[in-house]
């Protein structure tokens, strides 16, 4: 028997797995997609070699790519920009890494408490966290995003609107700042050269510029796993899991298992109470199953296939909250066209942001082509001038929102995509009980069961959700103008759902939460969840990655305190960084 199984290495069950094999547990971590040990081998920077959501190695997929994807069903105009394997999702995210508001955190009584959705808040106060925050901050480690052409373009926009520069990782109010990001600092030759026999490790150190966040990172070239510059959970908490004894006094290897995918969770009955026993997973190459039993069941599967995995699971639901309250932030891109070059294509692809606490938060993205033209062509308000589907707004963008093509998108792309400055809308949206995951009632099941139905209802937006976007969107707009942009396009994304939460929530009252404070399910004892799923909220609008990963932290020491008898360990001692060079040289 183990002590502990993690369902899922991406974003959360690494930092799990990391947290408690340096305590000397015995830790199986299952993940259903591939692990890319090498990833110069296996991958490369062509978009649609990446990002194809049926054929890329960054899909909801098996790693052999002449199998299909897996199913999920999406009824709406919806697209889930989601990945399977070590690392999840946050092998092509941007490596954003703010802390939430404080409002959403019981206890805040700020004068805009009316802003926020204080009915789904966090069960504990922001103070609670800030600790765990630290920890991540250095282990990964997150630092201050480093300046260039379209950020300063940003920049200059942003001082003009007369907030402040934020110099602090606490939001209290309107500011803009560069990014605090996962991705490490350019050294040496990086960010200072584009000639490939000059970005080779050691020469070249941390962020090479490359402008290829989305596809994975595999940067400097020669670099060691863990000094790869973009922080996925690949490069920093997996690498520490695996090498765990040799940094940790008392740690223990962490057990890997890629292309396991988990489709069963087992309880038993004891003392009258329902625990988690074990998981059941089926290999992905041979097909063949697998049971092991662990005193403790963690579930880091996402906030799509965690609800999946526990409604497959048959396990309890007496309120019916399980796949709830899907939150998305509600996106929407505004972006601004310059007749000068911003360098939208080039280095890391978030350094800037705006925050408005209890509205949301704007961040500029770089794109490369094709995901330029994906996010001009995706649009809840058909083709900009030609429909009027009731989505089509006015405003102090230029014409009717809507997608950009033909001529425009020509005009916009017509010197590469450098001329560009796309703005990020990250709307802190409420928790609305019919946004959810069910499981598909399509006659079609796939090897691991019924798939996932993601339902979201845009009627169901509330008008304090809808007033945040178009708070944040006129904010946008004006932001590029000040910037000095000639043309100012609003797409009206429809949902694309890259920050998701919140399905199987932490909460106060157990009419409306899956999960108690500590993020263990209310009616099985033994069984946690740990990724972005057990967030309570939106966080007001902020990235979530940073977040989830702060509350894995806080839910490892609760793990290890309560069913192993140990002590916390945030705040006493001083966390170790995934750079270690103890790291380096174990791999």
């Amino acid at each position: 028997m183990r002590d502990v199984i993690v369902v899922g290495a991406g974003g959360g069950g690494p930092v799990v797995a990391k947290e408690l094999a340096a305590r000397g547990l015995d830790v199986l971590l299952l993940e259903a997609g591939p692990h890319y040990t090498d990833p110069r081998a296996a991958w490369t920077h062509y978009e649609n070699d990446a990002n194809n959501p049926l054929t890329g190695f960054l899909r909801f997929g098996p790693g052999d790519r002449d199998r299909p994807a897996w199913l999920r069903e999406e009824p709406q105009n919806s697209f889930v920009l989601q990945a399977s394997g070590v690392g999840g999702t946050t092998q092509h995210y941007y490596g954003n890494s703010p802390r939430a508001y404080r409002g959403v955190f019981a206890g805040y009584d700020g004068p805009d408490l009316d802003a926020y959705d204080t009915e789904h808040a966090f069960p504990f106060a922001y103070e609670e966290l800030v600790p765990y925050y630290r920890w991540v901050e250095a282990t990964l480690p997150v630092q201050t995003a480093p300046v260039g052409t379209k950020e300063q373009v940003f920049l200059r926009g942003a001082e003009r609107m007369g907030i402040p520069l934020q110099t602090t990782k606490d939001t209290t109010g309107p500011s803009y700042r560069p990014q605090e990001n996962a991705i490490l600092q350019p050294h040496g030759t990086a960010g200072r050269t584009t000639d490939p026999s000059r970005l080779h490790h050691p020469q070249a150190r941390g962020c090479t510029f490359c402008g290829f966040c989305q596809q994975g990172c595999m940067e400097p070239i020669r670099a060691p796993r863990n000094l790869f510059a973009k922080r996925s959970t690949d490069n920093s908490y997996v690498p520490m899991a695996l090498t765990a004894p040799a940094w940790a006094p008392e740690g223990r290897a962490v057990t890997l298992l890629p292309d396991a995918f988990a489709v069963r969770v087992h309880t038993a009955r004891r003392a009258g109470r329902t625990v988690a026993t074990g998981v059941t997973w089926r290999n992905v190459a041979t097909a063949e199953r697998h049971r092991e039993d662990a005193r403790v069941v963690v579930l880091a599967g996402g906030t799509t296939e965690t609800p999946r995995l526990w409604l497959n699971s048959g396990l309890p639901n007496p309120n019916g909250w399980v796949g709830r309250g899907y939150t998305d932030h509600f996106l929407d891109v505004v972006t601004g066209l310059f007749d000068e070059e911003t360098g939208s294509s080039k280095g890391p692809c978030s350094n800037m942001r705006c925050d408005y606490p209890g509205n949301g938060a704007l961040e500029q993205i770089g794109l490369p082509p094709a995901t330029q033209a994906f996010a001009f062509a995706m649009s809840g308000s058909g083709v900009r001038g030609e429909y009027a589907n009731g989505r089509g707004m006015t405003g102090p963008w230029d014409g009717r929102t809507g997608r950009v093509l033909g001529a425009e998108l020509k005009d916009a792309m017509l010197n590469g995509i450098d001329r560009l400055v796309n703005i990020l809308v990250l709307t802190g949206d409420d928790v609305e009980p019919d946004n959810r995951v069910v499981l598909s009632g399509l006659p079609v099941a796939d090897e691991h069961g019924a798939v996932a139905k993601v339902r979201l209802d845009g009627r169901t937006r509330s008008r304090r959700t809808r007033a945040h976007r178009e708070f944040l969107a006129r904010r946008a707009t004006e932001l590029l103008r000040r910037a000095g942009a000639r043309t100012v396009y609003r797409m009206d994304w429809s949902p694309l759902l890259l920050h998701v939460h919140s399905t199987m929530r932490m909460g106060h009252r157990a009419a409306d939460s899956v999960l108690d404070a500590d993020a263990q399910s209310r009616w099985v004892r033994g069984l946690y969840i740990a990724d972005n799923s057990a967030l309570p909220n939106s966080l007001g609008g902020p990235n979530p990655t940073l977040t989830a990963q702060a509350l894995a932290t806080r839910t490892a020491e609760k793990i290890f305190r309560d069913h192993f008898g140990g002590d916390p360990w945030v705040g006493r001692e001083t966390p170790v960084p995934s750079t270690d060079p103890r790291v380096t040289r174990a791999l």
